[in-house]
């Protein structure tokens, strides 16, 4: 799984660009404090490759929770910058600092 920020030298936004290598998966999708923890709303895209992709336009000096769905299953990112405990969800949830 790979995260990478591109801040924007315009506007206080960077666009993350979620990864995530799942040949076998049918769908994946990215939810978190960002878009309400619905997992409609962030779904990625499958490449020929079998990789998820999708880029999500968040606001800088922010940090957000997040975790991946990947038919059904919640995911942490290895590559989160941190980790917090969510008592809602039972377990913890990866932490994007922007």
């Amino acid at each position: 799984m790979a995260i990478k920020k591109q801040y924007l030298k315009s506007k206080p936004v960077c666009k993350v660009t979620f990864s995530v290598p799942a040949k076998e998966a049918k769908n994946v999708a990215v939810v978190g404090s960002f878009n309400e923890w619905n997992t409609e709303a962030t779904e990625l895209k499958k490449l020929k490759n079998g990789t998820f992709k999708g880029t999500v336009d968040l606001a800088s000096e922010s940090s957000y929770e997040f975790r991946y769905v990947v038919d059904g299953t919640y995911v942490n990112d290895e590559q989160a910058d941190s980790y917090a405990w969510n008592d809602f969800a039972g377990a913890e949830n990866g932490i994007l600092e922007l």
